[in-house]
């Protein structure tokens, strides 16, 4: 079943213990971020000390209700525009509580080579993201299968990543 955006919504504002999602590709296509990725690349950044958005209060709020919401993106090197770019928006949501973790995959093999991008909720329900090759969005999916399969992505992800914060010391994703 394909989910619009009410229905999207409505489950990732419903989910009871925790949201979490694998990410693949080396560049998202977001509309509403092609200014922000414009100023990025002329040298501008935002203050990680001073910034707030709705997400990251959002993600405050999540924590205090005892909820997680993490990641792990599957990256190799060198990152793209966007992976550098996405990583500014990284250090500052990783600082509001998403538990936002790096798989490099540079110079390895991939162990989930092959497997799409998905959000799995409190370990029971899993929403498959669809992709062009450009990485506009086409659709979101509830997956109607056995979930079993994710929670095996999802552990081997987290076992083969290292926290995002650690990921980064000493990397300069500026340039």
């Amino acid at each position: 079943m394909l989910l619009g955006g009410e229905e999207w919504a409505a489950r990732m504002q419903g989910f009871k213990r925790e949201a979490w999602r694998l990410e693949t590709l080396p560049w998202y296509r977001v509309p509403s971020e092609d200014g922000d990725i414009r100023d990025f690349l002329a040298g501008q950044r935002i203050d990680p000390a001073n910034y707030s958005s709705s997400y990251t209060e959002s993600l405050r709020r999540l924590r205090a209700e005892g909820k997680s919401k993490g990641r792990v993106h599957i990256v190799s090197r060198p990152l793209t525009d966007y992976l550098r770019f996405e990583f500014m928006y990284y250090a500052v949501h990783a600082a509001a509580g998403d538990d936002i973790r790096i798989m490099d995959v540079t110079d390895r093999d991939n162990p989930l080579a092959g497997v799409q991008d998905f959000w799995i909720l409190d370990n029971e329900e899993v929403v498959l993201m669809h992709y062009q090759t450009d990485g506009t969005q086409i659709s979101r999916e509830a997956y109607e299968g056995d979930v079993t399969q994710f929670l095996e992505y999802q552990r081997i992800a987290l076992a083969e990543s290292v926290p995002f914060e650690e990921y980064v010391k000493g990397l300069d994703v500026r340039t």
